[in-house]
Order: structure tokens, then C-alpha cells, then sequence
């Protein structure tokens, strides 16, 4: 199926998503080593079958990793080498550039601030997100890409996506919430900290307060977050707070284990 679907000339959400699981064998968010060799060789066959050329992004990604065993491709990876009908993954990175803008976006459609997005929340971002990108739909496709996005992002299937789930569509050099993931801590932990560098006591962290404990847990785990990008932890995290008041729930999305 997925070969067939490589031969498309125009390849839907959908099928966009049933590749991107027929080759990422063991689930864990990448197509990397024999899969992605796997893939590369079928892509190659599947476009040559069809009297297709590939297409210069593809024959740039051919050269980039057709030699690399440890080389590795995610979601977004994949959104530029196929021809995706509407493309609606690769308009969200055009939209949302960097982490602030994807934070302040993430905060905008969390209407009930609940920490997830949920479904009518992201039709709702993906309807705006179309429309900003000048892109016509059916209200039958903005179902079909909700839907898709819930099913390539949602990895414990429970209906909506979290902050770190949704950071997925952002490339990794952009993506510090990856970074985090390293270093999230128990809801216990955490209240500690968050009580610590609330030096005032007000219930809430003002940037200033926010700086003193990110240099600090730069130094703490240096081989996972570099102390060079604090403005860039900094900027995008506080776009997560209200008029520059960050508060608990809010900072709790970065740094406390989803599992506490």
C-alpha cells in the first residue's frame, strides 16, 4: 500500500500518514537506519514505476542520507520530500517560525487552558492556520487533516495533544521543548523548584525570576541544555504567560513529567 501511495503525484493526509507508519517500524516518532534505507530504495522504485522523476527535494534527501546508516527523518522531515495534497504540516512551520510563535500559539488555542489541545480546539488552530496560508478547504478535509494530525501526534491515544506532542511539528534546531524533555522532574520537585524561584512569593514568575532558574538548570545538565540559548528558553516560554505573569500550570507544561 505505502508503495503505491509513494507513486502518487499528489499523496493525501492520510496516506501521508499510513507511509509514515509503514516505515517507522518501531513506533518511535523517526524513520531512521534500515527503515529509512528501506524507505529510500521503495521511493526511488515506487517514482521510477510510476515514470515519475523525483523531485529535486527528493533528490536532495537522496544524497543526504542514501550512504548514511545513522541517519534519521521525522514527521516534518518527511512533509518536505513528499508531494502532501495541501501540505497543511509544512504550512504550520511556514506559519510558525520559531518556539515563541509556536507557544503563543499553543496558548491561544488551549482556550480552556486545560494543557491539552483537543479536537475542536485543533480543528480550530488548523482552520486558521489554512487560512493564514491562503489554502481552500472542505470542511470534509479540515475533519480528515484534525484527524490525521490526532493520529501522527497524539502518542498515548488519548484524544488530544499535549505541549510536547504539538511541539513535534517544529524542526528539531527550533524545537527546545525536545531539549526539556531531558530534564522534566515530579510534580513534588517541581512545586519545590517553582516555589524557590518564586522569590516574592506572589504565586507567579516574572522574567527575571524565570532567568534565575533556567541558568540554573543549564548548569545542572549541561549536556542537554546549552546555557548559550537561555533567551531563546527564556522568550519562548514566557510566551506562555499572562501579560508576563508565568504561573504554575503554565511553566508546569515545560518542566513537570506528564506522568505525576
Amino acid at each position: 500500500m505505502a508503495n503505491a501511495y509513494l507513486q502518487g503525484v499528489e499523496i493525501s493526509a492520510s496516506q501521508f500518514l499510513d507511509i509514515f507508519n509503514h516505515y517507522d517500524n518501531d513506533g518511535n516518532g523517526y524513520i531512521e537506519g534500515k527503515e529509512l534505507q528501506s524507505f529510500i530504495q521503495e521511493l526511488q522504485q515506487a517514482r521510477k514505476q510510476a515514470g515519475l522523476e523525483l523531485t529535486e527535494q527528493m533528490k536532495a534527501f537522496v544524497e543526504e542520507y542514501e550512504q548514511n546508516a545513522d541517519g534519521k527523518i521525522g514527521i516534518v522531515e518527511l512533509v518536505q520530500i513528499l508531494p502532501t495534497e495541501e501540505n497543511f504540516l509544512l504550512s504550520f512551520r511556514q506559519q510558525l517560525k520559531s518556539c515563541a510563535e509556536f507557544m503563543q500559539a499553543w496558548r491561544n488555542y488551549d482556550a480552556d487552558h486545560s494543557g491539552y489541545i483537543e479536537a475542536d480546539e485543533l480543528k480550530n488552530f488548523l482552520k486558521d492556520l489554512l487560512w493564514k496560508a491562503g489554502k481552500q478547504y472542505e470542511d470534509k478535509k479540515l475533519e480528515e487533516y484534525t484527524q490525521t494530525t490526532l493520529k501522527i501526534f497524539d502518542s498515548n491515544n488519548d484524544g488530544k495533544l499535549c505541549l510536547a506532542e504539538m511541539a513535534r511539528l517544529l524542526p528539531d534546531q527550533e524545537n527546545f521543548l525536545l531539549r526539556f524533555q531531558g530534564v522534566k522532574m515530579a510534580k513534588k520537585e517541581f512545586n519545590k523548584i517553582f516555589e524557590l524561584y518564586d522569590q516574592d512569593g506572589n504565586g507567579y514568575m516574572d522574567e527575571n525570576e524565570l532567568d534565575a532558574l533556567l541558568k540554573d538548570l543549564c548548569e545542572k545538565n549541561k549536556k542537554v541544555l546549552d546555557i548559550g540559548k537561555i533567551s531563546t528558553y527564556k522568550n519562548a516560554i514566557m510566551a506562555l504567560s499572562d501579560g508576563g505573569k508565568l504561573y504554575r500550570t503554565e511553566l508546569a507544561l515545560v518542566l513537570c513529567a506528564e506522568d505525576n
